[in-house]
């Protein structure tokens, strides 16, 4: 017969390796198949690099198997946010990304649906903006631009995001700043990062503002000349902020996920539980300092109380400077 401690230990052994193996293939099991990842705008700009950083970093860790993505641009979101509203209505599979621009642009376009139709899930990043001119420009610092500005608003053409946006925004607070009315500004309005970034770099504009990772390709590589950028402290050790160089302007813009509307309890939770364990991740930690975003991760009823603060503050600032 079997040595009984010979065959208890085997058993034992036998055991451990199939709960190893069992919890492996736990962990290779995906949260989710798949994510249908909804972007209100063109492909290159803040929203988009949101998304496809997302997916880059949930695929890796195995948290979602398949993504899709829908890019619908324009008017800072408002005309793809009712086609996410309509057609994805009640799905526990879907995500959109959005953020502050959405508020703004709701608000000045005065759309019937706003972000206040979506499911709230978690605001991810905040990210301070950052004011260019092409490389070719006789603008040579941010002096140079508010001489400009001061001197004939209107003939300094400022490219941004859409119409109410963080963008137009900070140019419109700028402007206040040097004595002239917001509407006086020349404010050239793109669905998305990569259209401003061609009519900068094209020269067709005088200068551009927007989120500092979506033209610190541009800005490293010399095509772009960074004047300022629009957070409290400096973002870039080498670019000074609005405020330090004299104009009394803080602007940033912070940006989230969103589910449809009409999902279970049930579902919205389990979308929460996916962007806590991707929060958590290292490698997310590395996107936020590799993006120059600021980790800004908010979830549940803190997330939705910050929605409706945000809104009145956008509120009361574009009423002030005459957006709305």
């Amino acid at each position: 017969m079997p040595d009984r401690r010979a065959l208890l230990t085997g058993t034992a052994g036998l055991l451990a390796a199939g709960l190893t193996q069992a919890r492996a293939q736990t962990a290779a099991q995906p949260r989710l198949g798949s994510l249908y990842m909804f972007i209100p705008a063109g492909p290159g700009g803040g929203w988009d690099g949101l998304g496809r950083a997302i997916e880059q970093v949930a695929r890796q860790a195995g948290l979602v198997a398949n993504f899709q993505f829908e890019n619908v641009g324009g008017a800072g979101g408002t005309v793809g946010l009712p086609r996410f509203v309509s057609q994805r209505r009640g799905r526990p599979d879907a995500l959109m990304v959005a953020g502050s621009i959405m508020v703004g642009a709701t608000l000045t376009n005065r759309t019937p649906v706003g972000i206040k139709d979506v499911t709230p899930i978690a605001r991810l990043t905040e990210e301070a903006g950052v004011v260019v001119v092409p490389a070719s420009s006789d603008i040579r610092d941010l002096k140079g631009l508010l001489d400009a500005l001061r001197a004939n608003p209107g003939a300094v053409a400022v490219a941004g995001g859409s119409a109410g946006g963080t963008d137009h925004i900070t140019l419109g607070l700028i402007l206040k700043s040097l004595g002239r009315s917001a509407k006086e500004g020349s404010y050239v309005a793109f669905a998305g990062g990569g259209p401003a970034q061609a009519a900068i770099l094209g020269a067709q504009v005088k200068a551009g503002i927007s989120g500092l990772s979506e033209f610190a390709e541009q800005i490293k590589a010399g095509r772009m000349r960074a004047l300022a950028t629009t957070g409290e402290t400096r973002t870039d050790p080498a670019i000074p902020t609005l405020k330090e160089s004299g104009v009394d302007v803080v602007m940033t813009n912070w940006r989230g996920v969103f589910a449809p509307p009409g999902i279970r309890p049930d579902a919205r939770e389990k979308l929460v539980a996916l962007m806590i364990e991707l929060h958590a991740l290292p490698a997310w930690q590395e996107m936020l300092k590799t993006r120059d975003w600021q980790d800004a991760f908010l979830t549940g009823d803190a997330f939705t109380a910050f929605l409706a603060q945000d809104q009145v503050k956008t509120e009361a600032v574009l009423k002030e400077i005459g957006l709305a």
